[in-house]
């Protein structure tokens, strides 16, 4: 390239750190949401280090010599818009950086469920020696929702300590490497008998919305309990309340919601058996400098005229296997 591109970053609080090869071939604009509509006039590279920010769809008017978007997450559902869509900017994004994070989270969860550690932690507050029994996981089965990189990381991680795993996806489809079974997501309702741990891992689409819902749900063996690292969309909350209060669902772990952060009236604060976390299953020591060192690779191959490195299918909403 002849000219030095212009890349603009939107931010928050956090800057990138580790940009200066980036500086040392390009202008870097740094902009927030308030100031964005300012920044992308003749800007070449986007860089969305606020991933939920809705900013772009409001100046995606002046982005007039945009050329590739990425951002600094896995999911890209904040980002998605129809004329984004239909443009010819390409998107990038974080794949990779969070799979085995998240894998270990999920592993977490299941453990803490298994062995009881809410209630042991709850007897130790009120000084009560209090003996139980706790469950194995290596006769538990665990089934994912979403067989992309981080559920495949997920389920070799879940296997390895013995747990059966499926998958949900797609399409399906026998003989996986990774899940073995993979069913397809509409048939869930229909195949969750069985399931201990269903876990929700899927990107946000169209098909994925809701797809947790009171059918699914009414259908799972009692006892079974939910972990959701994916989006909070993906699970209907009412459905997965009255779960809870049935005793159909045994327990859930939701690392996401519909509405972040979580509202301090949402019943989901005070219901017994429900571990919420604030959307840092991903987020290991060290993952903004990981993020950061992802898009500097990534900006190389662009300067350099090169394929990038995980480009989303726009209409699909992820990057493709």
């Amino acid at each position: 390239m002849s000219a030095r591109p212009v890349v603009v970053v939107l931010h928050d609080d956090h800057l990138p750190e580790g940009m200066d090869q980036v500086s040392a071939v390009a202008e870097i604009r740094y902009a927030t949401a308030d100031t964005l509509g300012d920044a992308v006039p003749g800007a070449d590279v986007l860089l969305l280090w606020d991933f939920f920010s809705p900013a772009v769809r409001n100046v995606w008017d002046l982005c007039d010599s945009l050329k590739w978007i990425h951002i600094a997450a896995a999911g890209v559902d904040s980002l998605m818009f129809d004329e984004l869509v239909e443009s010819d900017v390409l998107v990038t994004n974080s794949r990779g950086i969070f799979d085995r994070p998240i894998a270990e989270f999920v592993l977490g969860q299941i453990l803490a469920f298994a062995k009881d550690s809410a209630r042991s932690a709850g007897l130790q507050h009120r000084k009560i020696w209090k003996h139980r029994e706790t469950q194995r996981i290596d006769t538990a089965h665990a089934m994912i929702v979403g067989t992309g990189a981080i559920g495949r990381e997920t389920a070799r991680l879940l296997r390895a300590v013995g747990m059966s795993v499926s998958g949900v996806g797609r399409t399906a489809r026998t003989g996986d490497a990774d899940f073995g079974e993979v069913y397809a997501s509409a048939d869930l309702s229909s195949v969750i008998e069985g399931v201990d741990y269903l876990v929700l891992l899927a990107p946000l689409t169209d098909a994925t919305r809701g797809l947790v819902d009171e059918s699914v749900l009414e259908a799972a063996t009692p006892g079974m309990r939910v972990i959701n690292v994916g989006r909070g969309e993906l699970l209907d909350v009412g459905a997965l309340l009255a779960g809870l209060r049935s005793g159909r669902i045994g327990g859930a772990a939701l690392d996401v919601f519909d509405v972040e952060p979580l509202p301090q009236d949402s019943e989901l604060w005070t219901t017994e058996n429900v571990v919420i976390t604030p959307h840092m299953s991903g987020d290991a020591a060290g993952w903004r400098g990981r993020l950061a060192d992802l898009f500097v690779a990534n900006f190389a191959r662009y300067n350099r005229a090169e394929p990038l490195a995980n480009v989303v299918d726009k209409r699909l909403g992820f990057v493709p296997s």
